[in-house]
């Protein structure tokens, strides 16, 4: 940061990220340099063959351009290095040398057509050593060639386009965004911002239908990426820099926080209704949350064993029997969840895996051994199911008998309104019923399933009074705060460790952003530091990097103006950039509106030390927690892995199984997660 400007564009990487590149490429460059003089020095400079004047021409010129390659790559190591992630002035030359490495790939591609010149027709007459050696290096000189074009790609930035410069009577680089020419350059940015990141949608979905519904997600999608992004000039690798720094932080934070009381049963929860029970029901109807993700799911916990169970189901036809709407030809998914629930073809009343945007798979089944008529979501599993997971505004959900806001995230909100419609309109629910009266209405599902079960679970809560909802790692933009304190009655949500889903949302977005903004800010190390630091951090552990928290020679001023191309751009109205030192600034008010878990929430964490060995047991606990828990994102190994459904299935059943180490009343209150 900032991104760097050649060519009389911005490109997508700073002039601090060709530390490692660089050095890489030197490396290559070095061997390549000894390789080719040790030929040259046993030869003694003469060949006996055919073109050996052309032969010898080509070793001296290669020594030539590769030597003058070496010492341009020295300086721009050298250079990289230097300053900070925010302080690029050290760095000033860096452009330069850009230019002057790009003008030696002219004569190397020129030495690359001579060597294979030579090779084609006068290699044949000498010895196969000095062929083989020449053949080597026109291969690595297009080899090289190659990389450098596709690197060129991958950070080519379409918003590079230079951007109209301040007068020359303003301070360099100081613009007033409250002026009618600000206000109209920074809305120019914008929609060109909104464009380019809609083509790409477009591009990574041109597989997808085209039609009105994907065009509106798109242009939604692309709206709320473009605004993210159009008030900062962060490139890849300050984000890796920011995150292994917050992570380190955090960690530090975490050890040394105090212990607190743990509290074992939820201020909400109806008599009876203890950790203990809650957590074998959870267990329980996390098998169908899981099962919902049909083979690919099942396959992938059971790797051996799995493929031999469902080949001699796969294509066996049940369709006169139940009914299954599209996406499983030859009933992969359908055997998959009898295997995974064990129960039987009888106990299904509908199965569906269509599959479109804001229309996901569920199936409705009933539960002999819980007395239950069961609705099973899936969650993400398709790059439509993605789409419903980035269309991220908010929708108003009116409910009955609930005051205050009631809005929810638009993409899961459509599609719980579509599996209400299926249920409702179609009589599924009714055909339940009708076969077992006496049976509770459950709902269930994991990841966007979890956050469609919920909103289910409210639309259908009227209707159905004693119905029950457990989310599993719902997403946390998921509803209002009158309809997340609503639906605390009949929702139970669960969350493993530190998954990022439960915590994402765009004001999290938004504070994750502003913590990397002003992070690196005060960090006053080189980047390529931080992320060896990070990497071997994340690899080895060992104790967070205890860094200095405010960068030398740098006003705080300075440190609150975003960085735009090679020059500071104070956008008056961002609120991840004013006033980074102080967390209770206004600027800090949220520009979208909150959204919170469902329901009560349940969170497990792992018992013990955060790093163990791979081979050691792990051993988990579960407390209740609340939704303002949830307000920030942490970084960690896990926040990926802790969302997967097996690791969240096994983690529960290890709860359920081992329940006097696990459970957490009294012997294992040394750590705290569930503040209430």
């Amino acid at each position: 940061m900032p991104g760097m400007v050649v060519f009389g564009r911005r490109w997508g990487i700073a002039s601090d990220d060709l530390v490692f590149p660089g050095s890489f490429e030197l490396f290559v460059r070095v061997l390549w340099w000894i390789g080719t003089m040790i030929l040259f020095t046993y030869h003694k400079g003469h060949f006996d063959c055919n073109g050996r004047g052309v032969l010898h021409s080509y070793l001296v010129g290669l020594l030539v351009v590769l030597g003058l390659i070496i010492l341009s790559l020295c300086a721009i190591v050298y250079v990289s290095a230097q300053g900070t992630i925010t302080n690029p002035g050290p760095r000033r030359s860096m452009p330069a040398l850009v230019y002057l490495r790009a003008v030696l790939y002219v004569p190397e591609l020129v030495w690359a057509c001579l060597g294979a010149v030579w090779v084609s027709d006068d290699g044949r007459s000498c010895d196969p050593a000095t062929v083989g050696a020449v053949i080597t290096a026109v291969v690595a000189s297009w080899i090289i060639l190659l990389f450098t074009a596709v690197g060129v790609v991958f950070v080519f930035d379409p918003l590079g386009n230079p951007r109209p410069q301040p007068p020359a009577m303003e301070p360099l680089g100081v613009r007033d965004m409250e002026s009618s020419e600000g206000t109209q350059f920074l809305s120019t940015a914008r929609s060109l911002a909104v464009k380019v990141w809609e083509n790409r949608l477009r591009l990574l979905c041109c597989c997808l239908p085209q039609d009105e519904s994907y065009r509106a997600a798109f242009s939604s999608i692309a709206q709320l990426f473009g605004s993210f992004f159009s008030d900062t000039d962060l490139v890849p690798s300050d984000i890796a820099a920011g995150l292994a720094l917050l992570h380190q932080e955090q960690d530090k934070m975490e050890r040394s926080r105090d212990p607190e009381v743990v509290v074992t049963h939820s201020p909400s929860s109806p008599v009876g209704e203890d950790l203990e029970t809650e957590l074998e029901k959870a267990a329980h109807w996390m098998q169908f949350a899981a099962a919902a993700y049909g083979w690919p799911l099942y396959i992938y916990s059971n790797l051996f064993t799995g493929p031999c169970k469902l080949s001699g189901d796969c294509c066996r036809s049940r369709t006169a029997e139940y009914e299954i709407v599209g996406g499983d030809h030859l009933g992969c998914h359908f055997s998959s969840i009898l295997q995974s629930t064990g129960l039987q073809y009888r106990d299904f009343i509908h199965v569906s895996f269509h599959n479109q945007i804001y229309e996901i798979p569920f199936f409705v089944a009933l539960d002999h051994k819980r007395e239950a008529i069961l609705v099973a979501v899936r969650g993400t599993l398709s790059l439509k199911d993605v789409l419903t997971d980035l269309s991220a505004e908010c929708e108003n959900l009116p409910t009955e008998g609930v005051s205050g806001a009631c809005y929810a995230h638009k993409g899961i909100s459509q599609a719980a309104g579509y599996i209400y419609k299926r249920l409702v309109n179609d009589g599924i629910l009714n055909q339940a019923f009708s076969i077992a009266p006496e049976y509770k209405l459950v709902i269930t599902g994991h990841s966007l399933g979890a956050g469609a079960a919920s909103l289910l679970a409210i639309l259908l809560r009227n209707s159905f009074p004693a119905l029950q909802c457990y989310a599993f790692s719902p997403p946390g933009g998921l509803l209002s705060k009158a309809l997340a304190d609503y639906s605390k009655d009949f929702v139970v949500s669960v969350v493993l460790g530190k998954d990022l889903v439960p915590r994402l949302s765009i004001p999290n977005m938004e504070d994750l952003k502003r913590r990397i903004l002003k992070i690196v800010s005060n960090c006053n190390k080189p980047k390529y530091r931080i992320l060896l630091r990070g990497c071997w951090y994340e690899l080895f552990g060992g104790d967070p990097d205890d860094g200095p928290t405010e960068m030398d020679n740098r006003r705080e001023r300075e440190l609150n103006q975003p960085l735009l191309g090679e020059e500071s751009l104070i956008v008056r109205h961002s609120s991840s950039y004013q006033s980074l030192a102080s967390d209770d600034s206004p600027a800090h008010t949220p520009a979208h509106l909150p959204l919170f878990l469902p329901g009560r929430i349940l969170h497990i964490t792992e018992d013990g030390p955060t790093r163990r060995s791979c081979f050691s047991q792990v051993r988990y606990r579960a407390d209740w927690s609340n939704e303002m828990a949830f307000r920030s994102i942490l970084i960690s190994p896990r926040m990926l892995t802790d969302h997967m459904p097996d690791v969240v299935l096994r983690a529960l059943s290890s709860l359920t199984e081992d329940k006097p180490f696990s459970l957490c009343p009294s012997s294992l209150s040394d750590s705290q997660h569930n503040t209430i």
